[in-house]
C-alpha cells in the first residue's frame, strides 16, 4: 500500500481558511508591536515597554480600545498613525484587505484568496466574494470620510481647534468609531463632549453602522436596487434577525441606562432631562463594543455595570467590527428557549423555521464564550487584588473587544495583561474560526442511537 503523502501548507489553508484569518491576525499583531515598541513612535523616544506594545497593538487590531497607557499623551505621531493603521486592518479584515488589494493590482483573485475572505467577511458563495470586497471598501471609505467631516468641522468652528489638529482628531476617532475600536487622543475619551450632539451622534452612528457587519450593509444598500431590477421584497432573515435586534437592545440600553443613572450625581445626574437621554443612548451604542465612553465608567451603579456586561457579552452583527457572540447568536438562543417553553418541535422565527445546527451553534457558542470569560475572571482575581465587579467588567468588555474600562486596565501586573492580551484575540476571532470548525465538520450519521430523556431541572 503506497505511503499517503502529507498535505501542504497552502492545501491545509485552503482547506481550513478560518485557520489562515487567525495566522494573518497573529502576524499583524506581531508586526504592530514591533513598530510600536521603536523609540520613534513614543513622544518621549524611549522604547516602550514590549508588554505594553503587544498590548496596545492586540487592541487595535482587535479592535478593541483598551488601553494601558494614555493614547494621545504617549505615542507620537508615527505611533499614532501605527495605531490608526492596524484599528483600519483590524477592522476591515486581514484577508479581507489582503484580497482587496490583489484585486486592485491583478484584477483577479486565486481560488485561496477567495476562501478566506468569504470565511472572513461570510460572502454567502464563491461568486459575490468580488462584489462583497468592492461593497466594503466603499462603505467603509464613505463612512469614514463623513464622520471624519462632520467631526472635523465641530472640533474646528466649535472648539477653536487648528485646521491641522481638527482633522487629526476629527478622522482619527471617526476611524475608531467605525471599526468599533473607541481608542481616543483623550484621557476622557469623549467625556468633554458629553452634552454636544455634534460630536456624539455622528460617533454613534458610525459605532451602529460598523457594529451592524457589512453582509447587512451591502444588502441594506443594493435592496432598492434589487427590488427594482429583480422585484424580489424584503431581506433576509440574517438582516431582519440583526437590525430587529440591535433596534431592541439600543432601546432597552438606553431606557435602562437612564432609569439606573438618573440620579447618580457623578454620570447623568446633573445633566438635563434631554442630556441624559442622549447620554444614555450613547453609552448604550458604546456597548456595542466601540468603547469610548462620555461619563466615567467606574461612578456607575453596580446594576448599570452589570446591563453594561450583559450588552457587551452579546455583542454586534456578525463579519463586522464588532465583538462579542453576536446578536443573531442571541435572537436564535431567544428563538429556541420560546419554542421549547411553548412545546413547539421546531423553533421559527420571523415566519422561518430554524435549522437545528444552526441552533447547536449558537449554544455552543454561547457556552464557551461563557466558559472563556469565567475562567479569565478566575485568573485575574488570583493575580490582583481587586475585587469581583471590576474585574469582570475589564473581562467581558476584552473578550466583546468593547473597550470600556472601570479604569484598572492601566494597573494590572505583566500577566493579567497577557490574559487579556489572548481575551481581545480570542473575543474577535474565536466565534469566526468556530462556526467555520463547527461547519466544515458537519456530518451526516448513517445510525441512530437509543433515545434517552436525563431529568432536566
Amino acid at each position: 500500500m503506497a505511503a499517503r503523502m502529507p498535505r501542504s501548507l497552502g492545501s491545509v489553508f485552503t482547506a481550513h481558511p478560518a485557520r489562515t484569518v487567525v495566522m494573518a491576525f497573529a502576524a499583524v499583531i506581531v508586526v504592530g508591536t514591533v513598530l510600536l515598541s521603536l523609540p520613534m513612535a513614543s513622544e518621549g523616544g524611549a522604547s516602550t515597554r514590549l508588554v505594553d506594545a503587544l498590548f496596545t497593538s492586540t487592541s487595535a487590531v482587535c479592535v478593541t480600545g483598551l488601553a494601558v497607557v494614555d493614547t494621545g499623551a504617549h505615542w507620537s505621531g508615527f505611533g499614532e498613525g501605527v495605531i490608526l493603521a492596524l484599528i483600519q486592518v483590524g477592522g476591515f479584515g486581514i484577508m479581507t484587505l489582503a484580497s482587496f488589494l490583489a484585486l486592485l493590482v491583478s484584477g483577479r483573485l486565486r481560488l485561496r484568496m477567495q476562501l478566506t475572505a468569504a470565511a472572513e467577511t461570510k460572502s454567502f458563495g464563491i461568486g459575490d466574494v468580488r462584489k462583497v470586497l468592492l461593497g466594503v471598501a466603499g462603505t467603509t471609505l464613505v463612512v469614514e470620510l463623513a464622520v471624519g467631516a462632520m467631526l472635523s468641522l465641530r472640533f474646528r468652528f466649535g472648539y477653536g481647534e487648528s485646521v491641522g489638529e481638527a482633522l487629526h482628531q476629527g478622522y482619527f476617532h471617526a476611524v475608531s468609531a467605525f471599526n468599533n475600536a473607541g481608542f481616543g487622543l483623550r484621557p476622557d475619551s469623549v467625556t468633554r463632549y458629553a452634552d454636544d450632539p455634534w460630536v456624539v451622534l455622528p460617533l454613534a452612528a458610525a459605532v451602529i453602522l460598523g457594529g451592524l457587519g457589512f453582509p447587512v450593509l451591502l444588502e441594506l444598500l443594493r435592496h432598492r436596487h434589487r427590488r427594482r431590477t429583480t422585484g424580489r421584497r424584503g431581506w433576509s432573515l440574517h438582516t431582519k434577525l440583526t437590525v430587529l435586534t440591535t433596534v431592541g437592545l439600543l432601546i432597552t440600553g438606553t431606557v435602562l441606562t437612564c432609569l439606573l443613572e438618573w440620579s447618580n450625581r457623578a454620570t447623568l445626574g446633573p445633566f438635563d432631562w434631554g442630556d441624559k437621554l442622549l447620554l444614555g443612548f450613547f453609552h448604550s451604542a458604546m456597548t456595542r463594543t466601540a468603547g469610548f465612553n462620555s461619563v466615567d465608567i467606574a461612578s456607575m451603579h453596580s446594576s448599570t455595570l452589570l446591563l453594561t456586561c450583559m450588552l457587551m457579552f452579546i455583542g454586534g452583527g456578525s463579519a463586522g467590527t464588532a465583538g462579542g457572540i453576536k446578536v443573531t447568536t442571541f435572537a436564535v438562543l431567544a428563538a429556541g428557549m420560546v419554542a421549547e417553553v411553548r412545546g413547539e418541535p421546531n423553533a421559527a422565527v420571523l415566519g422561518r423555521r430554524l435549522a437545528p445546527h444552526v441552533l447547536r451553534q449558537a449554544l455552543t457558542v454561547s457556552l464557551l464564550g461563557i466558559g472563556v470569560v469565567m475562567s479569565a475572571t478566575l485568573a485575574l482575581l488570583t493575580m490582583t487584588k481587586d475585587s469581583l465587579e471590576p474585574v469582570l467588567f475589564e473581562v467581558v468588555s476584552a473578550f466583546g473587544t468593547v473597550g470600556l474600562s472601570t479604569g484598572i486596565t492601566g494597573d494590572l501586573p505583566t500577566d493579567g495583561r497577557l490574559v487579556l492580551v489572548a481575551l481581545m484575540f480570542i473575543g474577535r476571532l474565536g466565534p469566526i474560526t468556530l462556526v467555520s470548525a463547527l461547519a466544515l465538520r458537519e456530518r451526516t450519521r448513517r445510525y441512530e442511537l437509543p433515545e434517552e430523556r436525563p431529568v432536566i431541572g
